[in-house]
Order: structure tokens, then C-alpha cells, then sequence
């Protein structure tokens, strides 16, 4: 059976996706933080006829993400597809302008951004590449490539996330290795604020599942 190891799962976009490829016959490695919020999801995709489980580590702990993927690998005989979507609540950070963006205001968001999805490839791409075959998926917002002012410091790792993805596709592009960067510009779900575009999760995960197959895609820009 193929894997799918989704670094960032939730009950949104990473459930979406743990769907879109597990109804296809794909085993779910889902990973993030909070192990009790991770095993609900096994057991809603358990319910779907899904096998999943979890493997609970901070993006932020390098060791701990590379583990994870270990674990993940040995327990479903390899990764098949990574799909990297860390979760960025902008309650939580201090978001500035360009103009008031000091190097530390930025070093937050390449930490979870970047770093992050340096590391997760790190530890399935050797792999990948000698099987010659291989999928890797990362998840980011609009503002990687058309920047808001107001989220100056977020933008800029975004656009640096964006930046390495695109060179990573163009670097993998004989080795049977696909790499693609997929920018979502909506609300994902219905609680958009009043006018912004809005779409279902699963439809937006259906994006992920495309360039997967078709392979000849570096970024894909989601607006509905």
C-alpha cells in the first residue's frame, strides 16, 4: 500500500487531504503536536475504512520531525508522499509591516516555514530517490507570492518557503521525484470574513491529489 505523510495534520485542510488519498488506497501518517487531537483523527478515518495513525512531534524540534518520519516509514514500509502544511495561528504571533520587520520578527515563521520543511525532506528524499519515485507537497499561503503589507514578517519566510520548493522541483526534475508548492489564496471552509473567497477543504485537497498524478506541475495557486 502507498503513504501519505502529512506533517501538520488537523481537522481541516489535513484531514481533507488524509481523505482525498486514503480513499484511493493510501495508509495516513499524520503529524503534529498534540497527540490526543491526533488520534481523534485516526479514528474518524478508521471510521471511513482509512488506516491511519499518528506520530505526534513539534516542527520546531528537528530530531523529534525527523523521528516522526522514521516511525512513519517503518510502519507503513516507506513514504510515498509528503505533504508538509505546518499551522501558522495568527492569533498567536506578532504579525508586522515591511517597514517595521526586524530579523527576529521574521525568524519565527522560517522556523516553522522553511526549516520545518527542510528537515521532513531531509529525512524521506533519500529514500525517494532511490526508489525513483516520490511525492513532495508543501502547503502555503498566497502572500508567498503576491505580499499583504500587513503581514510583512510572515510573507517574507513564506516567499522563501516558496522560493526553495521551486528550485527543489527544478533540481528533482529527472529523478522520478515530483516537488510542487501549492499557494491557497481562500478561505478554506465557510468562515471566511464578509466577501472573501471561500472553499471546502475538499476541494481544495483535490489540488494535491492532481499533482501528485499528473507530476508536471512546480506550484499551483488555489483562488476557489
Amino acid at each position: 500500500m502507498p503513504s501519505i505523510a502529512i506533517v501538520g495534520a488537523g481537522p481541516g485542510m489535513g484531514l481533507a487531504i488524509a481523505r482525498t488519498f486514503g480513499s484511493r488506497g493510501f495508509d495516513v501518517a499524520l503529524i503534529a503536536r498534540n497527540r490526543d487531537k491526533l488520534d481523534e483523527l485516526v479514528v474518524r478515518l478508521g471510521a471511513e475504512g482509512i488506516t491511519a495513525d499518528a506520530f505526534p512531534a513539534d516542527v520546531l524540534d528537528h530530531d523529534a520531525l525527523t523521528q516522526a518520519l522514521k516511525n512513519a516509514a517503518t510502519r507503513f514500509g516507506g513514504i510515498d508522499v509528503l505533504e508538509y502544511s505546518p499551522a501558522v495561528s495568527l492569533e498567536s504571533v506578532s504579525l508586522t509591516a515591511p517597514s517595521l520587520t526586524l530579523p527576529s520578527d521574521v525568524q519565527w515563521a522560517m522556523d516553522v516555514l522553511l526549516h520545518g520543511a527542510i528537515t521532513a525532506t531531509r529525512a524521506v528524499l533519500p529514500a525517494m530517490r532511490e526508489a525513483g519515485t516520490g511525492t513532495l507537497l508543501y502547503t502555503n499561503g498566497a502572500g508567498s507570492a503576491d505580499p499583504v503589507p500587513m503581514l510583512g514578517n510572515l510573507n517574507a519566510a513564506q516567499a522563501a518557503l516558496r522560493n526553495w520548493v521551486l528550485g527543489l522541483h527544478k533540481e528533482l526534475a529527472q529523478s522520478g521525484v515530483q516537488a510542487a508548492h501549492i499557494a491557497i489564496g481562500v478561505w478554506v471552509g465557510t468562515d471566511g470574513p464578509p466577501g472573501a473567497p471561500t472553499a471546502p477543504a475538499e476541494q481544495i485537497a483535490s489540488h494535491y491529489w492532481d499533482l501528485h498524478i499528473h507530476r508536471d506541475e512546480a506550484e499551483r495557486v488555489v483562488t476557489c
